[in-house]
């Protein structure tokens, strides 16, 4: 046995060869680059066999580290710079958006071609729309032929669904807009879209992501009117659009008049301060809308008792309150029409309200906001389907007392009008139509 002792093992600082997975490959856009326009070159004009190249070169090129590089490319020919000019060091090709005819069929070709690459490789999707709204940033920087183009282009994708309306949001650029850019690139593109599709399908896409209401950003601070929103886009010839920004901005115009309404309730205000008679005439809302508003803000100003039994004293003792906020708006037939039918459609939608419905009618009827026409309309034919013969049947006994009272009008004339309410109001204790102060029959019954 050997006396030498076993040398120990030393650390000499080895190093180890990492992993294929673990190494990072350079990012290298110009070889994708070059990649991409090569088979371009070779695929011509011929969309379907463009087509067909980006499918397969999918397998072979990374996509989803290249995308921006690949949609530069085949919109503008070859890689951007900040601002839209085309890399100058890169190789570029002809085959691209901005080199096309501009056209709507060319367009819609190209469409397709976007739309058959991103439903292959989903998770470009996200990068497409990131790219649009990199273009349409750079606005600017194209001619006005490629803008034209991408405008057409960007309507088609929207309208095909290629696109999330929340694109439209950089084209409320301050210097885009200060520059006339946005809305004239804007009018390009709404054709392009309403060409595809009709309004209320604009119109969708716009409300899913808030851009109903920002249409008037598109110009700058000093002409943000409707009235020029309106004349602008007439003279463009798309009445259509500008019909549904003027109905946005008063539906925006109209929520924000109920909630101040709501507000001031709230608050205990008195009705002389509540009244929105000069916001009315300021917003152009007519008296019915103004009274289903209204209505709404009188009945979600408190909060109602659970119990049936309660609600209806409730509601009668809340709606004496502001009846002569309600009567100031219904000097029209229609108007009382309306606020009837909200009344049934309130009361149908909750539950608890549904025995009170005639209880609510006669307290308007007595404050006189509704008339025995409009009542007597409503009964025969102008209700709605909703709860029509549970409210139907309770006024039925009210109705019929209106038209004995209509047809010996010259005999109730004669009376002085208080015996008229005297007589009235034992008729609505008789049928259990009102709730009345034992101390007012008291006084009626000595009288």
């Amino acid at each position: 046995m050997s006396n030498q002792r076993q040398q120990k093992p030393t650390l000499t600082g080895q190093r180890f060869k990492p992993r294929k997975r673990d190494e990072k490959e350079r990012f290298d856009p110009s070889q994708f680059q070059e990649s991409i326009v090569q088979g371009l070159d070779q695929s011509g004009s011929d969309l379907e066999a463009v087509a067909k190249f980006l499918d397969a070169s999918g397998a072979k090129l990374d996509y989803r580290r290249y995308a921006e590089t690949l949609f530069d490319i085949l919109v503008a020919g070859g890689m951007l710079a900040p601002g839209g000019t085309l890399s100058e060091d890169m190789t570029c090709t002809d085959f691209c958006v901005f080199k096309a005819q501009e056209d709507m069929e060319t367009m819609q070709a190209y469409a397709q071609v976007f739309n058959k690459l991103i439903r292959r490789y989903k998770y470009l999707e996200k990068g497409f729309e990131e790219e649009i709204k990199k273009l349409l940033l750079f606005l600017k920087g194209f001619t006005e032929a490629e803008r034209n183009k991408l405008a057409m282009l960007t309507g088609i994708l929207l309208a095909n669904g290629n696109l999330s309306a929340s694109i439209l949001s950089s084209l409320f650029n301050e210097n885009l807009v200060k520059e006339g850019v946005s809305a004239c690139f804007a009018v390009k593109l709404f054709k392009s879209w309403l060409s595809e599709k009709d309004i209320n399908s604009v119109a969708g896409s716009l409300r899913k992501v808030g851009m109903d209401n920002r249409l008037l950003e598109l110009f700058p601070a000093n002409k943000r009117s409707s009235e020029h929103f309106t004349k602008y886009f007439d003279d463009a010839g798309l009445k259509e659009l500008s019909d549904f920004a003027k109905n946005q901005q008063s539906i925006g115009a109209r929520k924000e008049l109920q909630k101040e309404i709501e507000d001031q309730m709230s608050r205990g205000d008195s009705l002389k301060d509540v009244s929105p008679l000069k916001e009315m005439k300021k917003s152009n809302i007519s008296e019915q809308t103004m009274v289903g508003l209204i209505w709404s803000s009188v009945m979600s100003s408190v909060e109602w008792n659970k119990k049936e039994e309660l609600v209806a004293e409730q509601a009668i003792k809340h709606l004496k309150q502001y009846s002569p906020l309600l009567k100031a708006f219904t000097s029209q037939g229609y108007s009382e029409l309306t606020l009837l039918l909200k009344i049934q459609e309130y009361c149908y939608d909750n539950i608890h309200f549904m025995k009170a419905f005639q209880k609510i009618v006669v307290l308007l009827y007595k404050a006189d906001v509704l008339s025995e026409e409009a009542i007597l309309k409503w009964y025969n034919d102008a209700h709605l389907p909703k709860g029509k013969s549970v409210f139907v049947d309770q006024m039925k006994t009210f109705v019929e007392w209106l038209k004995n009272a209509e047809e010996g009008r010259p005999l109730t004339h004669s009376l002085s009008s208080y015996a008229a309410e005297v007589l009235f109001r034992l008729f609505c204790k008789l049928t259990f139509i009102l709730i009345i102060p034992e101390s007012e029959s008291e006084e009626e019954e000595t009288d």
